[in-house]
């Protein structure tokens, strides 16, 4: 008895890894660091670099320091439109379509007839890609073959919805809202089948209604999901390009700073320090929004 109490005792010891077991563990953990370095990290800090020079992607790397960034704010009039129209976009996916997944996940929640159909409808847009969801727009927003201007019958003086500086935004927003509805009502929907049933019957039994047992007891221990929410709200509204470049290449009232980027890095011009420039500033507000958000979230959760 005691000689086995000892094997046992030397077979909860720490494991000795061998070579072999070593070198899986590196290639393993190597290869998605290398890809992270050389994909990620590597083309961030080479364009904050970039960002101090003038240069065409062909000749020379000439130093400016910091004139690329006074250009960007005093002298480049497409740039405080685009960022408006980003933080316009952030606003929107926040505070409209963001509630609006949370409330469908909680109808769908509470197990209404055919729920899995209305699953698979509402969460079906999240497959398209923002380029796909533009060409669809333009299907249906069209000024002379659209879809809503047949409907509503304006066919002698159709609507141009697109091509409206002061329309077009809107219409982009609810398309691009249409996507996330269902990204965030899947993730919401997740959280809340995950909820401990016996939370809500506790509230019930304290005289607790079903707003206040949502606000007070369901909502707060969907914490977890509403950083992921959070930091996904912010990452789609700052990185938008595809959906306004497929519709007008991002003029006419839908510039943003992804596709300013674009343009003078591959553009004519072909300004990459300039461009670069307009990166770091969409790279220095995404980290400011994010960081912020998570930082707020992990006070909460301390205080908890």
């Amino acid at each position: 008895m005691p000689h086995t109490t000892a094997r046992r005792a030397r077979r909860r010891g720490p494991r000795k890894f061998s070579s072999r077991d070593l070198a899986v563990i590196g290639v393993l953990l190597g290869i998605p660091v290398l890809l992270d370095l050389t994909l990620i990290w590597g083309p961030t800090l080479a364009s904050i670099g970039l960002s101090f020079t003038s240069w065409d992607g062909i000749g020379d790397i000439h130093w400016v320091g910091v004139d690329n960034y006074r250009t960007l704010f005093t002298d480049y009039p497409p740039f405080w439109p685009a960022a408006r129209n980003n933080l316009l976009w952030l606003a929107f996916l926040g505070f409209v379509a963001t509630p609006f997944g949370l409330l469908l996940a909680v109808l769908l929640d509470k197990g209404v007839r055919f729920s899995r159909f209305y699953q698979s409808t509402l969460y079906m847009p999240v497959v398209l890609s923002l380029a796909i969801v533009g060409f669809i727009a333009q299907l249906v927003f069209s000024r002379d073959q659209g879809v809503l201007n047949a409907i509503i019958g304006n066919t002698d003086d159709p609507v141009d919805w697109l091509g409206d500086p002061d329309l077009n935004i809107w219409v982009v927003l609810l398309a691009a809202a249409w996507r996330h509805t269902g990204y965030v009502m899947i993730l919401y929907l997740a959280g809340l089948k995950s909820v401990d049933p016996s939370l809500k019957e506790a509230a019930a039994l304290d005289g607790a209604n079903e707003r206040q047992t949502f606000f007070r007891v369901v909502f707060p221990t969907l914490r977890p999901v509403n950083v992921i929410v959070g930091v996904i709200t912010v990452i789609e509204a700052l990185r938008a390009f595809d959906i306004v470049y497929a519709i007008n290449h991002g003029r006419n009232g839908l510039e943003l700073l992804s596709v300013l980027v674009t343009d003078n890095i591959i553009g004519e011009a072909s300004r990459i320090g300039f461009g670069s420039a307009i990166a770091v500033v969409l790279l220095t507000v995404s980290l400011g929004f994010i960081v912020t958000y998570l930082v707020q979230e992990l006070r909460g959760e301390k205080r908890r």
